[in-house]
């Protein structure tokens, strides 16, 4: 049926009103997420919603997603009823909109289908907005974002950590000198991505808290259940994948990770230099390297002792075995890859996508499964 502006002419004000109000409240809930041109900051941190107690903020934030979530419901029904209502429709048309046609991110049923229990739709969309707290974090680690100022701080080809400081001369939570993040199965590193995403909350949200903050994390994150899951599982096990999701396999992190992930670096493309491989190389991974070595020694050092139990001997020669095959494989993938990359100096063009650049570094970087496909 043609729409015809006389028929609602005496609502006309209304409706226009209307049509207002569901376009700013969809703006500003699509602006909340990283893929927004137009996102500033994580709500979470907003002083409208940010509280020291991690799960006292998403309370806050969830009670507003749901009442935006019914405005909109609202708003969207009573334009149905006026429409309903001029063209004489109420005998075949309702005007009642189900919360899964709300289209809002913030919505988890619709966001997550309507097939799952109320439970289930508050745990998805717990996780997801605690990955999204990680996520920032990141960005933060990296100089995109900045917990001092709203925005995008780094994103310019070649941008540095002196243009970081020129925007914010004293962070509250300093970005990476390097553009290098390990991501290990330890603390081998005192700027792993782990410590460093500990210290964000402990600067984000106060030191105080900081424990149950953590563990608020952490269970929201162990959507599978997992004993003893830690924030260093889900940057070692999920986080990347999460990353080449929600930038629709076009990521602007990049991890650079040996053949069995033995090794993993997380850089920042926007900061790549030609020299970033031989830091990689140099700074990490042979550093990495050299660490487990001397762990080896020491370890064989306490099987040959005559001081050991046998148990402890049967635990150390376990780890030994671990460690040689560790040390062969990161010297292998030396050889092979990082050390050739390293002496390349790839230079790259962020206007030709990262379809074109991430394919330069080969094996060295992890695969994305569908990266050949076309753009969305």
């Amino acid at each position: 049926m043609p729409f015809s502006p006389e028929v609602i002419q005496d609502e006309k004000d209304l409706v226009t009103t209307t049509i207002l109000r569901l376009k700013g409240l969809s703006r500003k809930d699509w602006n909340s997420y990283e893929n927004s041109w137009d996102f500033t900051s994580l709500p979470l941190l907003s002083p409208d919603y940010h509280q020291p107690i991690l799960k006292a903020a998403y309370q806050k934030i969830r009670a507003h997603w749901r009442e935006m979530t019914l405005e909109m419901q609202r708003l969207e029904e009573e334009n149905n009823r006026i429409f309903i209502e001029a063209y004489g429709l109420q005998d075949e048309l309702q005007p009642e909109v189900p919360l899964n046609e709300i289209t809002l991110i913030c919505n988890p049923y619709y966001r997550y289908g309507n097939d799952k229990s109320e439970d289930e739709l508050e745990a998805l969309l717990l996780a997801d907005t605690m990955r999204e707290l990680v996520s920032y974090a990141v960005g933060c680690m990296f100089g995109r974002y900045a917990l001092d100022k709203p925005g995008l701080i780094l994103a310019n080809q070649g941008e540095t950590i002196e243009d970081y400081l020129k925007q914010i001369s004293e962070p509250s939570f300093p970005a990476d000198g390097d553009n290098v993040i390990p991501i290990l199965d330890g603390d081998w590193f005192t700027d792993d991505i782990a410590e460093r995403f500990r210290k964000f909350l402990r600067v984000a949200f106060g030191e105080e808290q900081y424990e149950e903050n953590l563990r608020f994390v952490e269970q929201a994150l162990n959507i599978k259940g997992k004993r003893n899951f830690s924030i260093r599982d889900y940057f070692l096990g999920e986080f990347y994948n999460d990353h080449v999701r929600r930038y629709k396999k076009r990521p602007i992190y990049w991890l650079f990770s040996s053949p069995k992930g033995s090794f993993n670096a997380l850089i920042y493309m926007h900061r790549y230099r030609p020299d970033t491989v031989s830091v990689v190389l140099n700074d990490y991974l042979r550093e990495f390297r050299g660490k487990l070595s001397s762990r080896l020694d020491y370890l064989r050092g306490v099987e040959a002792s005559a001081d050991t139990t046998k148990a402890e001997k049967a635990k150390a020669l376990k780890e030994i075995e671990t460690l040689k095959k560790t040390i062969g494989e990161l010297d292998a993938w030396e050889r092979d890859m990082m050390y050739p990359l390293a002496t390349e100096q790839i230079a790259i063009d962020l206007d030709d996508g990262v379809k074109a650049n991430y394919p330069k570094f080969g094996a060295a970087l992890k695969k994305i499964v569908g990266l050949d496909a076309p753009e969305e």
